[in-house]
């Protein structure tokens, strides 16, 4: 029994023993790993340090199941969303809450309809009338008499009023006349300068509307870049009574000293500008404002000054078509209606007449701001450019004075409206007294070379003062831009129809 219970221990110990052996030798390390870990090696410790959880990698798994079937479940649910709803809160395109801004397609389509609108009249009026462009006509606006040739010599006398300035300007930097002499001198002159051609052109049966326009703009620039030679010059003599002053050649009309090859240009200081070369350099330069130091560009860019030519050569070709072809049957329909104050048709003809007179400013101001003055700065190498600003953007009229026509713009500025305000008047007397400036400018050119004395061009500078007002006080953004476009649009055939048939009106209550 003792031998029996012994075998069956010993039995009993066996699978016990086997077991153990079996839980050690499991997972047999290598050699290798062993000999590793004998040794310390880091390759083994990291081993040990990191062992493998199989919890851990298990519950990612679970994690990026779970992601998934989110995923799965939020696509499924948007489908399902769309096909039971389809609307968003959301504004129209065209709305101002939209924020929506890309308006280019318009933009192109009604480019595409003025194009068309405008090719249907002017192919209406080939049909009409035919062709009626004369390029002879055009020289018989200028000159009735090929061998008189009145508005070009009334131009080479205004050499005289120039000269006139420039020795007044001489005898007054070196002390010979008082400033009070020179103001009176500068008085006589400048009076004579607007009250000669105006009487000439008045008298002279031989000069013609469109020679007298021509000659009167001239002098007109000419009193006006006069009166800033004046200006700056005294300013100048100002200057140097209390800080002296370096003599040295005009910047202007600069001498011509050779360093290198290079032309080098040396700064003017007051008296050294009044030479005849600087003078008639500010004579003939895209400005009204006169400078001691103009801004001069470092060389004349042919391929430039080529384009600029091609430019005004079209355009004056252009312009000169349009006006035979398309506004002088449309003044001439125009004379009936008003004559029997028929208002309905005196409306109808307005309109018929704004579009292509609209057109043809625009042409005008291509041509005469960008084209020709480009030209000329390019080829005196005037470094300043800015002969507009964006006044197609105008949402008030004063904006639009002030931006198109910039050269005019800085001289009133310069030489006008900071002198009234130095004084002590308010902005509104100031501004004012510029619009009566203008508005004086604007009949001076149009009445003197039409010999008719009406008052409508004065009257309808005036009348941007109130239209000023109220479009800034009433008329703002969008609304004030289209404002400024109707007053450009509408203004000038009424002006033109006015002082159109105002003259056939009197000669016909003449008649007997």
């Amino acid at each position: 029994m003792h031998q029996i219970e012994e075998m069956g221990d010993s039995n009993d110990r066996v699978p016990m023993m086997t077991r153990r052996t079996r839980r050690s030798t499991i997972g047999p390390t290598p050699a290798g790993a062993n000999s590793k870990h004998a040794n310390g090696s880091k390759q083994g410790s990291a081993r040990e340090k990191t062992p493998s959880h199989p919890s851990h990698s298990n519950r990612k798994v679970k994690e990026e199941k779970q992601v998934h079937e989110a995923v799965r479940t939020q696509q499924e649910r948007s489908k399902i969303g769309e096909r039971l709803s389809c609307h968003v809160l959301q504004e129209s395109l065209l709305s101002s809450a939209s924020g929506y801004s890309n308006y280019r397609g318009i933009l192109n389509w009604c480019v595409v309809m003025l194009v068309l609108s405008n090719a249907r009249l002017f192919l209406e009026n080939l049909i009409k009338y035919g062709i009626l462009v004369d390029p002879i006509q055009v020289v018989s606006l200028f000159l009735k008499d090929p061998y008189s040739w009145p508005a070009p010599c009334l131009v080479i006398v205004s050499n005289v009023f120039i000269m006139a300035a420039l020795y007044t300007e001489r005898r007054l930097s070196v002390g010979i006349i008082s400033e009070t002499t020179g103001a009176f001198l500068y008085l006589v002159n400048l009076t004579t300068l607007l009250c000669f051609p105006s009487a000439t052109v008045l008298t002279l049966t031989s000069m013609t509307p469109a020679g007298g326009v021509f000659a009167l703009g001239v002098y007109t620039i000419l009193f006006m870049k006069l009166y800033s030679y004046k200006d700056v010059n005294m300013w100048c003599r100002e200057i140097r009574h209390t800080k002296a002053r370096t003599l040295t050649r005009s910047h202007s009309c600069p001498s011509v000293a050779r360093s290198n090859g290079s032309v080098v240009h040396a700064h003017v200081s007051y008296p050294g500008n009044l030479t005849h070369r600087d003078i008639y350099y500010f004579v003939f330069a895209p400005t009204l404002c006169y400078e001691l130091n103009f801004p001069r560009s470092p060389r004349i860019r042919k391929s430039f000054l080529l384009r600029r030519l091609f430019e005004m050569l079209f355009f004056i070709q252009l312009l000169i078509g349009l006006v035979q072809q398309w506004i002088v049957p449309t003044i001439q329909n125009s004379m009936k209606p008003f004559q029997d104050m028929d208002f309905s048709r005196m409306m109808e003809r307005m309109l018929k007449l704004a579009v292509p007179n609209h057109l043809i400013w625009l042409i005008f101001f291509y041509w005469f701001f960008h084209s020709s003055m480009n030209f000329v700065a390019e080829l005196m190498r005037f470094g300043d450019r800015e002969f507009y600003r964006d006044w197609w953007n105008s949402e008030t009229v004063t904006y639009f004075w002030a931006n198109w026509n910039i050269p005019v713009h800085k001289w009133c500025l310069r030489h006008f409206y900071k002198p009234i305000m130095r004084r002590g008047a308010n902005k509104w007397v100031a501004q004012t007294a510029v619009f009566l400036v203008s508005a004086f400018f604007h009949e001076y050119l149009v009445s003197v070379p039409l010999k008719m004395f009406r008052l409508w061009a004065f009257m309808g500078m005036m009348s941007q003062i109130p239209l000023a007002w109220f479009v800034g006080r009433f008329l703002r953004g969008n609304h004030g831009n289209a404002a400024v476009w109707i007053s450009l649009i509408i203004g000038q055939p009424v002006v033109v129809l006015i002082e159109t048939w105002l003259p056939s009106y009197h000669c016909c209550e003449t008649l007997p």
